[in-house]
């Protein structure tokens, strides 16, 4: 209201002048001077905008899906007020609620802008630029600026698999043995002697023991601890394929490998990972159980799938450089035939020979869909075309099981679950 009242002051002295002038030439030059004259008052009245200092605090990491705090602190240490609007620049992808504040910051004093973003998008998100335009009294002139006040928000992924993990760390503790009203598991490490039941494995009844008792007696067994864990995460083009809810495989994958990483790790397993295309991407090993989330969920944020073919004997080769020991390497992949007969199957002898290998991939929802249509001559088409697909992956899926490669092939909402099976399968049969 203050600067309606002073812009209605000028043009109030405007009216005067037009009544007071001798002619209508002599009102309109009068009326452009009073005007030009009163904008440039306003002008040198606005206070200056490139003193202002910024400093910002808050998050620096969030979780996709989640929101964010950061605070932006403005001091004006001129000496007129700086009162006007504030524009804080970010990316699109980081979520900002509102971009523009109005702010009024006297001489000497500062003021805190609270910002909430809610990302939309995993990576790294950084804030462009702080603009700041500062009005005059009048509010017919505004000097305007930029300021470079860096923040980088680190969105990690969402790890929405979690739920499934107390499920799968039940199953685990039957398989140890801790659940002492569970029968345990297979493995190849002793754990202790009991009575025989229908159902055990012949192969395990401990003939010595049962001669001493006069009764049947079976060993039983846990799994080992302490085995080597590899996941392998490929970020080649068929990685940036979105699946099922519009994420990306790469993320379905990256989610299956945090629900992975986490077992394992509970399961007293080491666990590594490796990201690659034509390159390693990224790399994290040694982590300790404790820390091995959060190593991974950091190392993650970044990656994005590459749109280029992904290099197959470079990842074998990497794979065998950084895993010396026998270990359960887990490749997460898309179980395509035609980028498989070219890429890993190759190559794959070479490190089935060495390492239990599981290859994993996504399945998309939308292809059974299609295989299902009828109704129209193009979803005929379309149901032929997404049945040879099928037909496909079973063949590819049939060829590296005839590798001795365990495979999981499973649509993105049961991926990470039907990893984690997969792996709690091996333990109980013993081998890994």
């Amino acid at each position: 209201m203050a600067l309606t009242g002073r812009a209605g002051l000028v043009a109030a002295l405007c009216v005067v002048v037009v009544v007071l002038a001798p002619g209508p030439g002599y009102a309109l030059a009068a009326c452009c001077l009073l005007l030009a004259a009163a904008v440039v008052v306003d002008l040198l009245l606005a206070g200056s905008v490139r003193p202002l200092r910024f400093t910002r605090s808050g998050d620096t990491t969030v979780r996709l899906g989640q929101s964010a705090a950061v605070t932006l602190v403005v001091e004006n240490p001129g000496p007129r007020r700086v009162r006007g609007v504030l524009r804080d620049a970010w990316q699109p992808s980081a979520g900002l609620a509102v971009r523009s504040v109005p702010i009024d910051v006297p001489p000497g004093e500062k003021r805190r802008i609270d910002l909430q973003l809610t990302p939309t998008r995993r990576g790294d998100r950084s804030s462009v630029a702080v603009t700041v335009r500062a009005l005059g009294p009048l509010g017919l002139a505004a000097r305007q600026g930029d300021h470079s006040v860096p923040w980088t928000l680190r969105v990690l992924p969402p790890f929405l698999s979690r739920k499934h993990l107390p499920s799968r760390l039940a199953r685990l503790r039957e398989l140890e043995g801790s659940h002492l009203a569970l029968v345990r598991g297979q493995g190849t490490e002793f754990d202790s002697l009991r009575e025989y039941v229908v159902g055990d494995d012949v192969r395990s009844i401990d003939w010595r023991a049962t001669a001493r008792r006069n009764d049947v007696v079976v060993r039983t067994w846990r799994p080992e601890r302490d085995r080597r864990v590899l996941i392998v995460l490929d970020t080649g083009r068929t990685s940036a394929g979105r699946l099922g809810a519009g994420w990306p495989r790469l993320d379905w994958s990256m989610d299956a490998a945090l629900l992975l990483s986490a077992l394992a790790a509970k399961a007293g397993d080491q666990v590594d990972f490796l990201a690659y295309d034509r390159a390693v991407r990224a790399w994290v090993a040694g982590a300790s159980r404790t820390e091995l989330l959060s190593a991974l969920v950091n190392v993650m944020a970044p990656i994005e799938a590459s749109l280029v073919e992904s290099d197959a004997p470079g990842m074998v080769a990497s794979i065998l450089a950084r895993a010396r020991r026998r270990a359960l390497v887990v490749v997460l992949t898309d179980l395509n035939s035609a980028a498989l007969d070219e890429g890993l199957m190759p190559v794959l002898p070479q490190l089935s020979a060495k390492h239990l290998v599981l290859v994993a991939g996504v399945s998309d929802p939308r292809v059974a869909e299609m295989a299902a249509g009828r109704g129209t001559a193009e979803l005929v088409y379309d149901a032929a075309a997404a049945s040879r697909a099928i037909a496909e992956r079973k063949r590819i899926t049939a060829r590296l099981r005839g590798h001795g490669v365990e495979v999981v092939d499973a649509l993105p909402e049961d991926f990470a679950p039907a990893l984690a099976d997969a792996y709690l399968a091996l333990k109980a049969a013993g081998r890994l």
